[in-house]
């Protein structure tokens, strides 16, 4: 369990790490300084991010299983991942919830 645990907090914090710099830095960055130089740099933010986001889903799935989870709480850990904070959060319950 505590294997499912340790994946499932690095890939949490990972994941919300890379959706806070979509939403703060490429984004803006993208629609608002037309910089196309910087936008260009900056590119493997969503490429990175579209990567580990599935693997998120499956260290949350792994997570939820192991801790018998119900579905709702399930669904709620998985969808976490879409949301900049809701992971951080979500990893943060699992912290609180399972020491």
């Amino acid at each position: 369990m505590s294997g499912a645990i340790k994946r499932y907090r690095f890939m949490a914090i990972f994941s919300g790490v890379m959706s806070l710099l979509i939403w703060f830095l490429y984004v803006p960055v993208k629609h608002l300084m037309h910089n196309p130089d910087l936008v260009s740099n900056l590119t493997w933010i969503p490429l990175v991010h579209g990567y580990t986001y599935p693997i998120y889903v499956l260290a949350a799935i792994n997570f939820g299983l192991k801790a018998r989870l119900s579905f709702k709480s399930l669904l709620f850990f998985i969808l976490a991942g879409t949301l900049p904070v809701a992971s951080l959060i979500a990893e943060r319950r699992v912290v609180r919830s399972y020491p």
